[in-house]
């Protein structure tokens, strides 16, 4: 008997799926659950939970960033959160957590308890104030998360998809260039000041591409960078172009890019007023700026474009 019980458990299939391998399916699973159970759009919900990730994490055995304050889910119970609690306990000490998955019991460190109760706490703000947007600024109290969060809920609805990891290197491999790291070397143009990014030096008219999925948020001239582009990704990213010789066709303020997609040509404009170029060698300025939930700080690219450039 034994040696049979151990034939059997021998020939069973045995599958791993590790959480990285199927995080993404699990997770846009979930939206798409409180979607069903709310009406409100699971890009929505994504666009959420992707803000809140970016800023504080995931606590452990969690999937979702969600994290609503103990004193508005528990209400006047919030100095026992520990405890369970169901729905109807907490209503009577005006706590907003909700039972999502149906167990009885309105848990803040439960995934779908969490997005289920902020998708209502949304939804009714939303009727009062008129838009999503405007009821993002009033949840987070912060202008910045209402852009950002209406942002990364057209990527998802664009794409399709929260899986929106894949990066690649701003200029074709094929092409010529050279970059070190130049990150914080000293600048005099405009007064004192350091260098926020990494000079791709490359001949005029160098393709230039996107390195993200992401946004068009600017378009145009600066009197420091030229003719430049600042495309924003799902992960509160800045990705800055600058000293561009021209714009690709149909890339615009509001436009979709993706990884690789022409954005642009290398060129020396920038250092003066509209048109001004000539003033340094031909290159292409990247930078990236990171929002925390507060403010938006630069950081140096270098070690990125290295990563992007040995997985191409």
């Amino acid at each position: 008997m034994k040696t049979m019980l151990m034939l059997v458990i021998f020939l069973l299939p045995v599958t791993f799926v590790s959480a990285e391998e199927n995080e993404h399916q699990v997770r846009q699973s979930l939206y798409e659950k409180i979607e069903a159970t709310t009406g409100l759009p699971w890009n929505y919900i994504a666009a959420m939970d992707q803000y809140e990730r970016n800023i504080n994490g995931t606590e452990d055995n969690r999937w979702t960033g969600i994290r609503i304050p103990n004193e508005k889910w528990y209400g006047l119970l919030s100095a026992a959160p520990e405890q369970p609690f169901r729905e109807e306990q907490l209503d009577l000490f005006n706590g907003l957590g909700k039972d999502g998955d149906g167990d009885g019991i309105a848990n803040h460190k439960n995934d779908e308890d969490a997005l289920y109760t902020a998708a209502l706490i949304i939804m009714e703000s939303q009727s009062q104030v008129g838009s999503f947007k405007a009821a993002i600024q009033e949840y987070y109290e912060r202008e910045k998360a209402g852009e950002l969060i209406t942002q990364y809920a057209k990527l998802f609805q664009h794409f399709g998809t929260i899986e929106l990891d894949e990066r690649a290197f701003p200029i074709p491999k094929h092409q010529q260039y050279s970059y070190r790291s130049t990150w914080g070397d000293r600048r005099g143009f405009g007064g004192n000041r350091i260098h926020e990014g990494t000079d791709l030096f490359a001949h005029y008219g160098t393709p230039v591409r996107s390195v993200s999925y992401g946004i068009v948020e600017i378009k145009g001239w600066n009197r420091f960078g030229g003719w430049r582009i600042g495309i924003r990704d799902m992960y509160n990213i800045y990705h800055y172009y600058a000293h561009l010789n021209g714009f690709a066709d149909g890339i615009e303020e509001g436009s979709f890019v993706k990884p690789g997609d022409l954005i642009g040509s290398v060129g020396a404009s920038g250092y003066g007023p509209e048109g001004t170029a000539g003033k340094f060698p031909p290159h292409l300025h990247y930078g990236m700026y990171k929002d925390n939930g507060k403010n938006e700080w630069a950081y140096d690219p270098y070690p990125y474009l290295k990563r992007w450039e040995r997985q191409e």
